[in-house]
């Protein structure tokens, strides 16, 4: 690629916001590449089954959506390259993005750089991931119909996703660190009413049971010391998520959570920069809610463009 290559678009993220931006820019006829650090797809791609995303009656796998997002976008003409961002400029007229395989130049930047859940911490976590171990229970929630599944966190993401499992499990069983939950309080009496919610209050996991996949999880309680085993088809761990916006922290407006604050429009505060997906401020992070802000995103640089001076 050359210094002096311009495009019309860089995708910094090819999860599916980040390759719906680059699908919609493409068939706009905007010159556009996607910078992927690893694979397409994201967290998407880490998804066994995604049953909630219109159009696939039976299910799809989380890699094979990617591949096909990835394949429909450069049918049309996006590029992808297989790139570590490493600094942005996006003052700059036009951007810069210094990455380890060069430096790119835009005229507009997409963020998709999503966000990771954050992890418990304890012994194996990773290897029982999609075996038992799970993040996202409007994702994975139905694996565990009938069964019974505990959540560790206090928040509103955990309050939020007990509610949902316990429209489904046959028993959800709430871990807390403390003795009351910090979700606001819409969520406490549905909890406490439902009856197949149980709570484990003081009390942190301290390892996880498994044989091939996880069959219970050991807690202590803080103030006690006192260990016991829950027996458990699931574990859905809900203490947070951690956005990807250090490259551009100095340079975006990023709410109290470290996510760029963006609208419906998903524009933010610098003109030209859109985030779409998980990254941006939002209700709901799913596949769907992505897709649908990287459609927006090239929408907004269309008309941005309109006026960029060439």
């Amino acid at each position: 690629m050359s210094e002096t290559h311009i495009y019309d678009m860089i995708v910094v993220g090819g999860g599916p916001g980040g390759y719906t931006a680059a699908l919609y820019a493409a068939r706009a006829g905007l010159d556009t590449v996607v910078l992927e650090k690893l694979s397409a797809g994201g967290q998407m791609a880490l998804t066994e089954e995604i049953d909630n995303y219109p159009g696939f009656e039976e299910g799809v796998d989380g890699f094979t959506l990617a591949e096909k997002m990835q394949q429909q976008a450069e049918r049309f003409g996006a590029k992808s390259e297989y790139a570590q961002v490493e600094r942005m400029d996006l003052t700059a007229t036009p951007k810069v993005l210094e990455t380890s395989e060069g430096i790119f130049y835009a005229r507009t930047v997409v963020l998709a750089t999503g966000a990771n859940p954050r992890e418990l911490g304890v012994a194996e976590e990773a290897a029982l991931t999609g075996r038992g171990v799970a993040y996202c229970a409007a994702c994975d929630g139905m694996r565990y119909k009938g069964k019974t599944v505990v959540v560790v966190g206090g928040g509103n993401s955990a309050a939020a996703d007990a509610m949902l499992l316990s429209r489904v499990a046959e028993k959800v069983i709430l871990v807390h660190r403390r003795d009351t939950l910090r979700a606001t309080k819409v969520y406490h009496q549905p909890l406490m009413e439902a009856e197949n919610v149980e709570f484990c209050w003081n009390s942190v996991i301290t390892q996880l049971l498994h044989e091939e996949k996880l069959t219970g999880v050991k807690v202590k309680n803080v103030n006690t010391g006192e260990e016991t085993t829950i027996p458990c088809d699931g574990l859905f761990i809900s203490v947070g998520r951690t956005p990807a916006t250090e490259l551009v922290k100095d340079q975006l407006e990023l709410d109290p959570s470290g996510y760029v604050v963006a609208d419906e429009t998903t524009a933010t505060n610098l003109p030209g920069v859109y985030a779409v997906g998980d990254v941006r401020t939002k209700p709901l992070r799913q596949v769907v809610t992505a897709v649908a802000d990287g459609a927006m995103a090239v929408h907004m640089a269309e008309e941005y463009l309109a006026e960029y001076p060439r």
